[in-house]
């Protein structure tokens, strides 16, 4: 007989985010979790640290991609309950994010029982689209 997980909450989701030294440093917070939908949305604030160059404002893309990943993973998470390891990701930046907060809507697409996909969209403030990623995890227990 197989075990029904109940999902996680936003709230949930939340404190295990700040349980991690690194995701409590990017200050992401969650805004949505849809488990009907599979979906997952969180904002992170620019700070100083992310910047591409001192004082422009502009997020550089390591930042962003960290965020991408986290993201991404958390919405396989909510189902799981469990943390996932990354197998691959990739990010394509489709436009400089500049003296902006970004949102991310975190989409899954596959959650074998093996390996998850996730797509991770990117806006700004004024909602452009300013990065695109997608994620493979491992979900397989233990």
């Amino acid at each position: 007989m197989s075990e029904t997980l109940t999902p996680l909450t936003s709230a949930e989701i939340q404190a295990m985010l700040d349980k991690s030294p690194f995701i409590s440093f990017m200050g992401l917070r969650v805004t949505e979790a849809d488990a009907a939908r599979e979906q997952v949305t969180m904002t992170c604030a620019m700070r100083p640290e992310f910047e591409r160059g001192a004082g422009t404002g502009q997020w550089h893309g390591g930042p962003i991609a960290a965020i991408i990943d986290t993201v991404g993973d958390y919405a396989l998470v909510m189902a799981l309950r469990r943390g996932l390891p990354t197998i691959n990701f990739r990010v394509d930046y489709l436009r400089p994010a500049i003296k902006t907060s970004l949102t991310m809507v975190a989409r899954v697409r596959r959650a074998g029982k093996s390996v998850g996909v996730v797509d991770v969209d990117v806006y700004d403030d004024r909602k452009a689209l300013v990065a695109v990623g997608r994620a493979t995890y491992s979900t397989l227990a233990g």
